[in-house]
């Protein structure tokens, strides 16, 4: 019957497994479109027409200019679907004078491959998994700390501000700038043989996570017994009781088929995961500040869509699982978590790591 279901739910959430994330954390799929740009047009309708004719008229005397942006993922990956929206809001707002050539489904190539590509300047935007951009851009690894965050909402606030900023503060050095934070979902537990309501309750529980330290740290303190697995190797392993659990975001169950034999699901929201929008530092060198502006500003409101979507397919991927006879813990006691790892001072073990910044953290726990 759950096989059934994932194909019929198939139609419309695809499986996009490097959508957006280059060290096998990140599976992302699709959901009905949201219209952000939209609805931040209704805020106050005339003044919004009346801003956006004067400022594409102020771009009259500047040359148009035809920039590469690239998502690795296929056509119905929330990445894709961003960028593809991002392009659109661009070039109405800059009134064409701004051309994005979007591409994706690996035309040019895979996350570690298309990150290289924009580093080096054959592409000029990417939107790739935040995970991506650690492998040569260590500071965004704070970003992978537990309990950072409450919610996705809580998340999308936090990055697209000044904390953001801060954290992405230095990837000029890289070759790239930071434009704005995109979502891939907070990630929960869903398990086989158990509910999950305390920490106590995953107490030798063989949860596969993501081949990360980080990762394996966080559950190998919470007392289960983590076992790093790629994603397809996933669904076999929670078969033949090699995992007994996952810690995935809602909608990766459904989208990747690795529900078959979850028969509970735990709200614990323990950890986030983004995906980043970033431009070839020396292309964007090149623009003028008032399409540089342009790009910034509409890369935030990208992001609040793909936040959207993702919050769209979490709600379609909830009522699958629970049709599929998966029994959800809406309100699991997550202090009981953040207790056992011994609270804030949990963080104090990587604190002589490079990509370690108290301050950082501090502001973003303050929020």
């Amino acid at each position: 019957m759950k096989k059934m279901l994932s194909m019929v739910l198939s139609a419309s959430m695809v499986l996009s497994l490097a959508a957006c994330g280059g060290s096998g954390k990140t599976e992302t799929t699709a959901a009905a479109p949201t219209t952000p740009a939209a609805t931040a047009a209704a805020q106050d309708e005339s003044a919004g027409e009346t801003g956006s004719q004067t400022a594409v008229s102020g771009l009259d005397a500047l040359d148009p200019v035809t920039l590469t942006i690239y998502s690795p993922g296929n056509e119905n990956s929330v990445p894709t679907k961003t960028i593809l929206e991002y392009k659109k809001l661009v070039e109405e707002a800059s009134g064409g004078k701004i051309t994005l050539d979007a591409h994706h489904s690996g035309e040019l190539g895979n996350d570690a491959e298309a990150l290289q590509s924009a580093r080096m300047g054959t592409i000029d935007i990417i939107f790739a998994g935040t995970s991506g951009f650690t492998e040569f851009y260590d500071k965004a690894k704070i970003l992978d700390l537990p309990f950072l965050f409450d919610s996705a909402e809580q998340a999308y606030e936090v990055v697209n501000g000044e904390i953001g900023e801060k954290i992405f503060a230095d990837l000029p050095s890289s070759g790239l700038i930071y434009l704005s934070e995109g979502d891939n979902g907070m990630r929960q537990i869903s398990t086989t043989n158990r509910a999950v309501h305390t920490a106590a309750d995953v107490e030798g529980l063989k949860l596969r996570v993501p081949t990360s330290q980080m990762y394996l740290d966080c559950w190998e303190a919470l007392g289960a017994n983590p076992v790093a697995l790629a994603l397809n190797e996933l669904a076999i392993a929670l078969s033949n009781g090699t995992a007994e659990g996952q810690d995935n975001a809602t909608y990766h169950l459904v989208a990747n088929a690795t529900y078959d034999d979850i028969k509970y699901f735990s709200f614990i929201n323990y950890m986030w995961m983004g995906c980043t929008m970033a431009a070839n530092a020396e292309s964007w060198e090149k623009l003028p500040a008032e399409y540089q502006a342009i790009l910034k500003d509409q890369a935030k409101i990208a992001a609040k869509y793909s936040f959207d979507t993702i919050a769209e397919d979490n709600q379609a991927a909830t009522e699958t699982l629970k049709a599929a006879g998966v029994e959800f813990d809406e309100n699991p006691d997550i202090q009981s978590f953040k207790d056992k790892l011994g609270g804030n001072d949990y963080y104090l073990r990587y604190e002589n790591e490079p990509w370690y910044s108290q301050e950082i953290l501090d502001e973003i726990l303050a929020k």
